[in-house]
């Protein structure tokens, strides 16, 4: 009796994780092999516009696979075509192989909502679920997974399989973020990279410069997670007003605003890397405070992708920090992320009132906040945040 795994998923595009993931359950669950089956249409997401084609997923997961010992990639999703349900999946795979052992591997999110694909009692029946987690590094996340484990044991007579992934932590999603940046190429097998960037896959070969606005928000919010497009909005709405407020150029206004989180979503590491893609000079508290990085990788994404004038890309590079000698719309910025209607903290209804007083009046207070708060956590506080403090304290408060 052979064991099979079986991982599913869009793979749009099939990146390390998936590969080294695949590899880690194959040798620690000892599998005769992994069958990966790219999704014909998946039924637990939409895929964007920027997608591959399923037959152009599976020719890159076949890339991906190519070499590896003990992994394959299956088209039966794609040949079947219509929604593919897991649990059709598995009727199909346990025809052929119906007196082997199957495992069905899975990420924590799908692991965590298993109640609610199609037919997951029959699922459970036909494979052993395995959940690849990181929860070492969350105790809270580990609570959750082991209790889902129990869940699902008591429900579906069935012992998941928890297994921690020590291996690369991302997302195909994360991946199509860095594709559009210009820096994915320690994420992707060579051969996937290749065929991606010879055929021009995932738009590399749109043009996004001088985009209209409306289409410039488009591709910005895409290129956030969920949870802070709230934030990008309510911080480009209030630029606006504050440049109506103060004469500045609303439309550098709005532009800057939407785009001041655009790289947001990368990792510390990968704030590093787009760094040295773009090579930009950074200074040793940024490389070891790198959640920083994301104004100064923000306004070179800002400029050499969009191509948005200077005053906009240097708004979004001090949108964080300030600095010494603001322009209105650096100042503008920096007090639109700051005091946006979805943000809630101890003082932000005073920051506001003083921020319709006076730009500098709020600057200040914001700054003065921002450094307090970083002293009491113990925190290294910015030098342009103190720089921007002291030339503001030096010309008075007046404007």
């Amino acid at each position: 009796m052979a064991k099979i795994g079986i991982y599913g998923g869009t793979f749009n595009p099939p990146h390390v994780g998936h590969i080294l993931a695949a590899q880690q359950c194959r040798e620690q669950l000892g599998l005769d092999k992994v069958i990966l089956i790219p999704a014909a249409i998946p039924p637990h997401k939409a895929l964007g516009d920027d997608s591959a084609d399923a037959a152009t997923r599976l020719a890159l997961t076949r890339l991906a696979v190519q070499g590896v010992d003990g992994l394959t990639v299956s088209d039966i999703e794609l040949n079947r075509g219509g929604t593919s349900y897991t649990v059709d999946t598995l009727r199909q795979i346990k025809a052929s192989y119906h007196h082997d052992k199957l495992y069905l591997l899975m990420g924590t999110d799908m692991f965590l909502s298993f109640e609610s694909w199609r037919s997951p009692e029959q699922i459970a029946k036909l494979a052993r679920p395995v959940c690849l987690h990181r929860g070492r590094e969350n105790p809270q996340l580990q609570l959750e997974i082991e209790q889902q484990a129990k869940k699902l044991k008591k429900l579906y007579h069935c012992t998941p399989v928890l297994l921690d992934n020590a291996c690369v932590d991302i997302s195909s999603t994360q991946v199509r973020r860095l594709l559009f940046f210009g820096c994915a190429q320690s994420y992707l097998p060579p051969a996937v990279l290749e065929k991606i960037e010879s055929e021009r896959l995932y738009q590399l070969d749109a043009d996004y410069r001088a985009l209209p606005f409306d289409r410039l928000k488009q591709i910005s919010l895409s290129l956030l997670k969920p949870a802070r497009v709230a934030h990008v909005v309510g911080c480009c709405e209030t630029a606006i007003a504050l440049a109506r407020r103060y004469g500045a150029d609303e439309s550098d206004a709005a532009r800057a605003g939407i785009l001041h989180d655009v790289t947001k979503a990368l990792t510390g590491e990968q704030q590093l890397q787009l760094c040295e893609h773009f090579q930009l000079a950074i200074t040793d508290f940024e490389r070891t405070h790198p959640k920083l990085l994301h104004a100064k990788t923000g306004a070179a994404v800002a400029e050499r992708i969009f191509d948005e004038n200077g005053d906009v890309c240097r708004a979004i590079c001090y949108h964080t920090t300030g600095r010494a000698e603001m322009s209105t719309l650096e100042k503008i910025i920096y007090l639109a992320d700051y005091i946006e209607p979805t943000r809630a903290f101890d003082g932000v209804e005073q920051l506001r009132e003083a921020v319709w007083r006076s730009l500098d009046e709020g600057m200040l207070l914001g700054l003065e906040m921002t450094l307090e708060h970083l002293h009491e956590q113990g925190q290294a506080q910015a030098s342009d945040s103190v720089d921007a403090k002291q030339w503001l304290l030096a010309k008075g408060t007046n404007t």
